[in-house]
């Protein structure tokens, strides 16, 4: 047997601390009012110090493999802040984050930390589904001078509506593993059938109206 991808390594973690869970009897409604067959909560990855540790160590190669000039790392507020910060440690390099919206109070910043105009950043995020609250911090951070090089996430749905939207953005994403590997890995140790497969594969190509 040669060795499991890095995708499929990464989605059977998951699975095991029950940060991805797949349900297509019972599925799950999101805050969208959408209704999905999975849920994923990547923010129990940091209750898990070893595969915390693989994030940690995915994101700064991936960082290093595909944005070798990278500045500063900015994390998405709040969920993409922890992974974000140790990516950066690692790489040793300056760290900010930036607010879904400005802070009531205070300077009323959205870039928390420092950022000169001009600095190289790649952004740090833990979901990608749509791509919009993910892009809008991509915004943010142009506005104020950054040059945005990337997105690195832990995990994508993979929607077609995401894709475009980051195409569309002119932004590269690359992603620790997907839902492509979180399927494979459930068929290969029979968590789903052949109909359920189908269903999850219909869910992907358009979430928003599956299960109506």
């Amino acid at each position: 047997m040669g060795t499991m991808s890095t995708p499929k390594q990464f989605a059977e973690k998951l699975l095991q601390i029950k940060a991805l869970q797949i349900n297509p009897q019972n599925p799950y409604t999101w805050a969208s009012g959408w209704h999905s067959p999975v849920y994923c909560d990547n923010r129990k990855v940091l209750s898990f110090p070893y595969v915390r540790d693989f994030v940690k160590s995915e994101l700064a190669n991936m960082i290093l493999d595909k944005f070798p000039e990278a500045d500063v790392i900015a994390g998405v507020a709040t969920a993409g802040i922890a992974h974000g910060v140790m990516a950066a440690d690692l790489l040793k390099l300056p760290f900010i984050y930036v607010r879904a919206k400005p802070k009531e109070h205070g300077m009323g910043n959205q870039i928390e930390g420092v950022m000169e105009k001009g600095q190289k950043v790649v952004v740090v995020e833990d979901l990608v589904s749509t791509g919009k609250s993910s892009l809008q911090v991509v915004d943010v951070l142009r506005e104020q001078g950054a040059e945005v090089l990337g997105m690195c996430a832990l995990f994508t749905y993979g929607f077609p509506v995401a894709d475009e939207a980051f195409a569309k953005a002119g932004l590269p994403l690359h992603t620790i593993s997907n839902y492509q590997a979180l399927m494979e890995i459930c068929e290969e140790q029979n968590l789903i059938t052949a109909d359920q497969k189908a269903t999850l594969g219909q869910w992907r190509l358009d979430p928003g109206n599956w299960n109506k």
